[in-house]
């Protein structure tokens, strides 16, 4: 490396280390972090689901796993970025000045999730992508709720207190577990029109395509 390019980096270096533009800077990280993480998960799933799935030809498959990639990885970057401006706005504006809050992460989770998750497309449509996303934090969050309520010291009362809260810990995953299958399958069986589209591509392929066959071929080795 040249001593000018050198010269360069190191002033580079000097301004992104100088604690009086770090909230600014943390911006620009939240932002790549975001899009580099949606694109880490999106990509692998899209790729999966869409190539067993859904139908077309290969050029339509994988411009549909580029298109979700970019969604996801797009939303996440906006989302962090909305929250993150919240959260610095609140700590400098807010009602105690250069100190967070105690509801400045809801608040600002409340921003990011109504603008970015929460937005409909211009015929009013809701992305399947958001809906996935937002399905799968709604389902962390009622877990960890349901951990938290039988807590000892922060839970509700009754249910925190042993020796109930270890039965109902013990108890509460596999109750969880078949309830949700049980009405998913029930959903399939009578509403499959309801079901998120991939959830119900996928049941159909596993759970119905298998009634059907008219050759060795189509028995074991395909599909249809």
């Amino acid at each position: 490396m040249s001593a000018a390019l050198q010269e360069i980096k190191a002033a580079l270096e000097q301004i992104i280390l100088d604690p009086r533009y770090h909230d600014l800077l943390s911006l620009v990280k939240t932002a790549r972090n975001g899009a580099v993480y949606g694109t880490k998960v999106r990509f692998p799933h899209a790729l999966v689901m869409i190539f067993l799935f859904r139908s077309g030809t290969f050029r339509q498959k994988v411009e549909l796993v580029l298109r979700a990639t970019k969604k996801h990885a797009m939303n996440l970057a906006r989302f962090a970025s909305i929250y993150k401006i919240v959260m610095l706005a609140l700590k400098y504006y807010g009602p105690t000045p250069g100190k967070e809050g105690p509801y400045d992460s809801f608040l600002a989770g409340l921003v990011g999730g109504y603008f970015v998750f929460g937005a409909r497309s211009r015929h009013g449509k809701i992305s399947s992508v958001n809906q996935q996303i937002v399905i799968y934090i709604f389902a962390r969050v009622t877990l960890a709720l349901a951990r938290l309520a039988v807590k000892q010291g922060t839970g509700f009362p009754v249910v925190s207190n042993e020796p109930l809260s270890s039965q109902i810990s013990y108890y509460a995953w596999p109750v969880f577990a078949s309830v949700s299958w049980g009405a998913v399958m029930a959903l399939f069986r009578y509403h499959p029109e309801d079901l998120q589209p991939s959830l119900r591509s996928s049941m159909t392929y596993i759970y119905k395509d298998c009634n059907n066959w008219d050759s060795l071929r189509t028995l074991v080795w395909h599909n249809k």
